[in-house]
């Protein structure tokens, strides 16, 4: 029976990210998620106590999903100027590949719910900078940028650009894509 519920909640998320690709943006209310499920709100409330539980929960595949890849690409790759370029091009990707996720990173999704999930947002942005900004100081110490180069600045630099490219990719219904100038662009932002 708890494989039926774990499956039951992973149907719930699923089916919110997909309503959340919905490239008007419209706010998702518990009866439309009920209804695209074919079930009762009841039964929605049955797996998750609010929801911003069913949010949080997107925002827990998120982190587990970006942070599982970050981890692999330290592990992979020594250098970290190509750390950071792969860190930042699996971000772009990843919103590339789960527009309804991309909607949850930008905040996008969740005004008007509860404020903690915009403060976990913010808090995995400061993870994700603060990743970047230790692959930018490897690459420092392995010469590989220049030495008076600022790190920090670099890696929010990084971030916003991220960021930004993803908001261009939910405003524009899901039409420009965050990877399409990355290959002309990373140099910049990585000189």
């Amino acid at each position: 029976m708890a494989t039926r519920s774990g499956e039951r909640k992973n149907q719930i998320l699923q089916v919110l990210a997909e309503m959340l690709e919905a490239p008007k943006g419209e706010k998702i209310t518990t009866a439309a998620l009920a209804a695209r499920l074919d079930v009762s709100e009841a039964a929605l409330y049955r797996h998750f106590a609010s929801k911003a539980q069913m949010y949080e929960g997107l925002i827990g595949f998120v982190e587990e999903t970006v942070f599982g890849l970050i981890n692999k690409i330290s592990a992979e790759q020594e250098s970290g100027l190509k750390q950071t370029h792969a860190i930042a091009a699996m971000l772009l990707s990843f919103a590339e590949k789960n527009p309804g996720m991309t909607r949850v990173l930008i905040g996008d999704a969740l005004v008007n719910e509860d404020a903690r999930l915009q403060a976990r947002i913010n808090q995995l942005h400061d993870r994700l900078e603060a990743t970047l900004k230790q692959s930018l100081r490897l690459a420092l110490t392995q010469g590989e940028i220049d030495s008076d180069a600022d790190a920090a600045a670099q890696a929010n630099l990084m971030l916003a650009y991220v960021i930004g490219r993803w908001h261009q990719y939910a405003k524009s219904g899901f039409k420009r894509l965050p990877t399409e100038l990355w290959q002309k662009q990373a140099p910049m932002l990585l000189a």
